[in-house]
């Protein structure tokens, strides 16, 4: 049976086919019910064991050849009776092509970014992949920090640890590292945290996040800056509000609110009755977060903050689900081809 089998093996391979009637001739002779490849294996049924064992694996690597063949066969004649179909008239205008529309995070990103630049700011990329000191240790979280369990992390390789970074403050460490105040940059980027995949909720996201370090940086600078910012993005008329909060990399810390409003019923679902929405956290820069990166805090001090773009392009846009997105179904993409950043 081996023999068989390599015969058949090598006859599949040489077949041939370019007309229906030729397909139709492969597949009596090799891939249907009374073909000789499924006969084989009514009789392999009855093979002793120890042959079994010998000729199972190269009979079912025939069927599987034998498959595969059938499907290309099918394939190719499909494309050759589309060409076919075709009308030979080339006075006929070409196939239009679809036009190119940026993706809703990218619009909302790039705008972000444009107006952090009007104010001065610069941007910074880092790793995706992470050490443990640029994305924990400098920042204040110290081995045994509880603010550590604040965020599930991606570990890549563990003793050292090397992570899917949590966010994009370990490019601002590596910017403190690498220069001296003063420093105003902004640092976009993809993050990743180990939680459940939902309409709220992703493994992966978009942040902003913003560094400021120079000589008598003040808490009222930051929230000038912001609020800058949320006229920009929200309207001449957006009010925005600073609550207590805390994060280890920052003291003071802030999370910062923005008016949107009790008008409708949609407003208060989404602000659940109180007519403001959170879109970033913020704060002054931890003294110790500096000392780490090689910065005198006696002498300078910055405020940080950071946001999430698909936070913000919900706002803009009253996406529902997060999910959409990452999916690539054209139909929504398609809804922002005319939307100016």
């Amino acid at each position: 049976m081996l023999e068989q089998i390599k015969q058949l093996m090598a006859e599949v391979q040489a077949f041939a086919v370019s007309t229906e009637e030729e397909l139709e001739e492969y597949r009596r002779k090799f891939t249907n019910k009374k073909a000789v490849i499924n006969q084989m294996f009514t009789d392999f049924r009855e093979l002793p064991g120890e042959i079994k064992r010998d000729v199972g694996k190269p009979l079912n690597e025939l069927k599987q050849m034998a498959q595969t063949r059938l499907d290309e066969f099918q394939q190719s004649l499909k494309g050759s009776q589309a060409v076919a179909n075709r009308p030979n008239d080339l006075s006929l205008p070409g196939d239009p092509g679809l036009p190119g529309a940026r993706h809703p995070l990218s619009i909302v990103l790039n705008k972000i970014v444009s107006v952090f630049e009007g104010l001065g700011y610069t941007v910074a990329e880092g790793p995706e992949i992470e050490d443990d000191f640029h994305n924990f240790t400098a920042l204040n979280f110290e081995d045994n920090h509880p603010a550590r369990d604040m965020q599930d992390t991606f570990f890549v390789r563990r003793d050292p640890d090397f992570l899917l970074r949590t966010h994009t403050s370990s490019v601002q460490v590596r910017v403190m590292q690498e220069n001296q105040p003063p420093i105003r940059v902004l640092a976009p980027g993809r993050v990743y945290r180990n939680e459940a995949i939902s309409a709220r909720a992703h493994c992966f996201f978009h942040q902003v996040e913003g560094l400021v370090i120079d000589e008598g940086v003040s808490f009222a600078d930051m929230r000038q800056a912001l609020q800058y910012f949320a006229n920009a993005m929200f309207g001449e008329q957006a009010k925005i509000r600073l609550r207590p909060s805390y994060f280890p990399f920052t003291e003071i810390s802030a999370e910062m609110d923005v008016w949107w409003g009790l008008e409708t019923e949609d407003d208060y679902r989404m602000t659940k009755g109180t007519g403001w929405v959170e879109i970033m956290g913020c704060g002054m820069v931890d003294p110790n977060v500096l000392r780490n990166c090689g910065i005198d805090p006696d002498r300078y001090s910055g405020f940080a903050f950071g946001m999430g773009v698909e936070r913000i392009s919900q706002l803009l846009y009253r996406v529902p689900d997060l999910r959409l997105y990452s999916q690539n179904d054209l139909r929504f993409l398609r809804q922002f081809e005319k939307i100016d950043a």
